[in-house]
C-alpha cells in the first residue's frame, strides 16, 4: 500500500517550517529574492525549492481571508509525468509503487529543453522545474531514502499544528474524512483535492481557485480527468532499489 501526505490547509500557519525543512535536508542552495508585495518567498516553485508555502489574499465581505498552500509534487497514482518521461529516457522518472513516490533521477539531464516542456505540460498540477546550468529536472522527492527506512517525510516531522500528516494511504484518507467533516462547521465550502487520484491529499477550506489556481487538477475542458490520464499511458512499473543503492 502506497504512502499519502494528508495537508490540512485549515491549520497551516503559514509558519513555513516545512519550506524550509525541505531545503534544509535536501541540501539545497539558496534563492536570491526580493519583495513583489506578498510574504510568499520565493515566489514560485524552482530547482532549488521543492516546495513553497503559497498565499493568497481575498475581501469576503467585511473580513479578510489568508489561505496558505505548502505546494509540492502530488505523487499522483497513475502519473502522467511517468509515462511521458518514461518514452523520451528510460529510468529518467521512476513511480516506485512500494512508496508511491514519483522519482526524477539523474537521466533527466539528458533530456532536451522540449522534453522538459513535454513533462511539465502533462503535470496536471505545474510542478516540475528544469535547471538551466546542469538540465536537471527537479520536484519533492517524498523524502523517500527516509521513508523507506520508516521515517517521516521532513516536512511532516517539523509542522507544528498538524497541517502536514504522513503515513498508510487507508490512515490517511480515514484522517481527512474526519478533518473534512470537522472543518465543514467553519467553512461550509471545505473539500478533499483529488482525493481519488494523488499520494498528496489537501484539505482546501474554500473555493479551489481561491487558495491557488493549480490546488486541483487542471488539463483539458471537457475531458474527465480519469480519462486525461489514461490517454498519457500506464505508469512504469519500476522499483527504487538500484536507484537508491540500497
Amino acid at each position: 500500500m502506497p504512502k499519502t501526505f494528508f495537508i490540512d490547509t485549515s491549520r497551516c500557519t503559514a509558519c513555513r517550517g516545512c519550506q524550509v525543512a525541505c531545503k534544509e535536508w535536501n541540501e539545497l542552495p539558496a534563492n536570491k529574492t526580493k519583495q513583489t508585495g506578498t510574504h510568499q518567498n520565493p515566489p514560485d516553485l524552482n530547482p532549488n525549492n521543492y516546495k513553497v508555502v503559497r498565499f493568497s489574499e481575498h475581501l469576503d465581505g467585511d473580513t479578510i481571508r489568508w489561505y496558505f498552500f505548502p505546494d509540492q509534487c502530488r505523487h499522483c497514482i497513475d502519473p502522467p509525468c511517468v509515462a511521458v518521461g518514461g518514452d523520451l529516457v528510460d529510468g529518467a522518472i521512476i513511480h516506485d509503487t512500494k512508496t508511491g513516490a514519483v522519482i526524477y533521477t539523474d537521466k533527466t539531464r539528458q533530456l532536451s529543453e522540449a522534453d522538459f516542456e513535454e513533462i511539465r505540460d502533462a503535470c496536471p498540477y505545474n510542478i516540475p522545474r528544469r535547471d538551466p546550468a546542469t538540465g536537471q529536472i527537479s520536484k519533492c522527492t517524498m523524502c523517500v531514502e527516509r521513508v523507506v527506512r520508516g521515517l517521516l517525510p521532513a516536512c511532516v516531522k517539523v509542522c507544528p499544528t498538524g497541517a502536514m500528516n504522513f503515513g498508510e494511504r487507508e490512515d490517511m484518507l480515514r484522517l481527512a474524512q474526519s478533518r473534512l467533516a470537522r472543518a465543514r462547521k467553519e467553512y461550509p465550502k471545505a473539500m478533499l483535492a483529488d482525493a481519488d487520484d494523488v499520494n498528496v491529499i489537501y484539505l482546501l477550506p474554500d473555493d479551489p481557485m481561491k487558495v491557488y489556481e493549480f490546488s486541483v487538477a487542471k488539463f483539458s475542458p471537457g475531458i474527465d480527468r480519469k480519462v486525461f490520464l489514461a490517454r498519457l499511458g500506464a505508469p512504469l512499473k519500476k522499483g527504487l532499489r538500484p536507484f537508491l543503492n540500497l
